[in-house]
């Protein structure tokens, strides 16, 4: 398995916590008319300069670690720019705009995968 996630790299992690922070912005979207919830999402930029920075840090000069995405402090309550009176904070076109740029982003890195697997396939096959 660990030529595979070195095949892949950092993207089949991209994926996964690209596929969490859609959920994020799904469940933000379900309660928007809930009294007192608050919205979340995960800083993408931070997930991804910590597992950079997580795969820097080897016990010998031979090893490649790979850094953990999933973490819990990614995830963080979004400031809304206009204040509800029931102190929700979900803004139904501000959480509509990102899950379709999230979606996008979900199907670029998917793409990139699927040509990623492509290439090792016909190095496999000989081709």
């Amino acid at each position: 398995m660990n030529v595979l996630d070195n095949a892949l790299g950092v993207h089949a992690q991209t994926l996964g916590m690209r596929s969490q922070r859609m959920e994020l912005l799904a469940r933000n979207i379900a309660n928007a008319d809930t009294p007192n919830f608050k919205a979340r999402d995960i800083d993408f930029k931070q997930v991804m300069q910590q597992a950079q920075d997580t795969a820097m840090v080897t016990t010998q000069a031979g090893h490649v670690a790979q850094g953990d995405a999933g973490s819990a402090d990614a995830v963080k309550y979004r400031t809304p720019f206009n204040t509800a009176f029931d102190g929700n904070t979900v803004e139904l076109h501000v959480e509509q705009a990102k899950y379709g740029k999230s979606a996008a982003d979900y199907q670029a890195t998917l793409n990139f995968l699927e040509q990623r697997v492509s290439g090792i396939r016909k190095a496999l096959r000989g081709d």
